[in-house]
């Protein structure tokens, strides 16, 4: 996955790290035998966290698409498997606009790499699955814990993940490496003093996680989400849409004022359809400055559904208003939610494919939550509260106010900061618990808070 370096002054302070640590994390002690080895050694509890419910996403990703890239010099991320487009299934039915729409319920899941006969005593079916999914979603970053965590807690890791089972995904790359991941932020050309992007509009095959056969879907640039935009506010944006799909679309970026209200993006209002091989050009000046969205707004329950979602994030023009000055925030995510076509997923991908928030002790970190689906979804942060400062792209100032729990409406975007300052894995997740969990263990819309006692790079282990 690319990196990109920021034009703006205000954009470059809100660089973040997302894991650029010391190199020797990955060593001899940290192998798959010494994580086996530790399995043994006395100790219960720490990861129980983890294995409650879990999992979000950075730049996204160590560094992947969903929050800030890396700074320079960092390590390149690990580049994403490719969906098998030879495994490719037709879309679920588009759903109805009403809300008690069900969305496909939780990811088939893998055989259990534990015999029957080895099932601990008082334990089910439903125990091993539940495990085998956190398997799936840690990998061989469980090993690498050792060296982030100490001694003592590995121990306790390895015996709630059963590790003298030898299991093969000790050995396996994390399931959210596996799996193309959105939200990349691109970089635009700039013409006359004009911010111009140039997107395209596709059919893709999608992939929820790794195990699922693709999804017929939609994205900007063949990814979903589709690339982030940033730009500052005040900007002049030009954004080139080329529709490559056999059905009419249109773009409405979701939270702009603009000056011209036929470049508001929806058909047979402000514009015609563009039409299948039809190229469509809107100008606007980018204000007001926060999260934002694009999406499709033309057969929108099933487009957006399928994928046609991306951010749009506008940096305050004045410097000291960024995250960074005013705030002190070291990294930044961005989480979009949605519940159509593939089920209960964040950053178009369900548990355990979606991306884990990973930070260090002392970190500020933000996370801008935006909801693309028709449901409400109440967010939890486990072990922390979140200082919410932002709804709608609009400072909130003297009404900010800490909620562990925060409900995002459809079309809403909140923005959220987490001072972390206790080591451990936390889960995150929607707490409409149908969205997040069942007998198969844990689906959709969860992830984990990964807070390391000092920074650490975990990008060697995602190739």
């Amino acid at each position: 996955m690319d990196t990109v370096t920021p034009q703006d002054p205000q954009t470059t302070s809100q660089s973040v790290t997302h894991a650029g640590g010391p190199a020797g994390l990955v060593d001899a002690a940290v192998t798959r035998r010494g994580f086996l080895r530790g399995a043994a050694l006395a100790g219960t509890g720490l990861v129980a966290a983890t294995v409650a419910a879990c999992t979000p996403g950075a730049s996204q990703a160590w560094e992947f698409a969903t929050s800030r890239p890396l700074p320079s010099g960092s390590p390149a991320p690990a580049a994403s498997a490719a969906a098998s487009a030879s495994a490719a299934a037709s879309a679920a039915p588009s759903p109805s606009a009403g809300m008690n729409m069900s969305p496909t319920p939780a990811p088939s899941a893998a055989p259990s790499s534990s015999p029957v006969a080895n099932m601990p005593p008082g334990w089910s079916e439903h125990d091993i699955n539940a495990r085998q999914v956190v398997r799936r979603y840690l990998g061989k970053i469980a090993p690498a814990l050792k060296g982030v965590y100490g001694d003592a807690a590995f121990a306790k890791l390895a015996d709630i993940l059963g590790a003298g089972d030898n299991y093969p995904e000790l050995a396996a790359v994390p399931e959210f490496a596996q799996v193309t991941q959105g939200n990349k932020e691109i970089r635009p050309k700039i013409v006359n003093g004009v911010k111009v992007f140039e997107l395209t509009i596709d059919e893709i095959d999608h992939k929820i996680d790794a195990l699922k056969a693709p999804l017929k879907a939609l994205g900007y640039n063949k990814i979903w989400p589709g690339p982030q935009l940033r730009v500052t506010e005040g900007d002049k944006v030009r954004a080139i849409f080329t529709n490559n799909l056999k059905e009419t679309t249109g773009v409405h970026f979701h939270g702009v004022a603009f000056e011209d209200f036929f470049q508001d993006g929806v058909p047979f209002i402000t514009q015609k359809p563009i039409a299948p091989g039809e190229t469509f050009t809107y100008e606007f000046t980018a204000t007001p400055h926060g999260s934002l969205m694009y999406h499709s707004h033309h057969n929108a329950t099933d487009q957006v559904g399928r994928g046609l979602l991306a951010a749009f994030i506008v940096d305050p023009k004045d410097p000291a208003e960024s995250y960074a000055k005013k705030y002190g925030v070291t990294q930044e995510y961005t989480w979009i939610s949605n519940d159509s076509v593939g089920g209960f997923t964040i950053n178009g991908h369900g548990f355990p494919a979606v991306v884990p928030i990973v930070a260090a002790k002392g970190e500020k970190v933000l996370v801008r939550f935006m909801n693309e689906g028709i449901m409400m979804h109440p967010w939890h942060l486990h072990g922390y509260r979140m200082r919410v400062v932002a709804r709608d792209g609009a400072r909130l100032g003297s009404a900010e106010f800490y909620a562990d729990t925060l409900g995002v409406n459809p079309g809403e975007r909140y923005d959220v900061i987490l001072d972390v300052d206790r080591p451990g894995v936390w889960a995150f997740h929607c707490h409409i618990l149908p969205h997040v969990e069942g007998t198969e263990g844990m689906f959709g819309m969860v992830s984990t808070l990964i807070v390391t006692p000092t920074k650490v790079n975990l990008t060697p282990l995602l190739t």
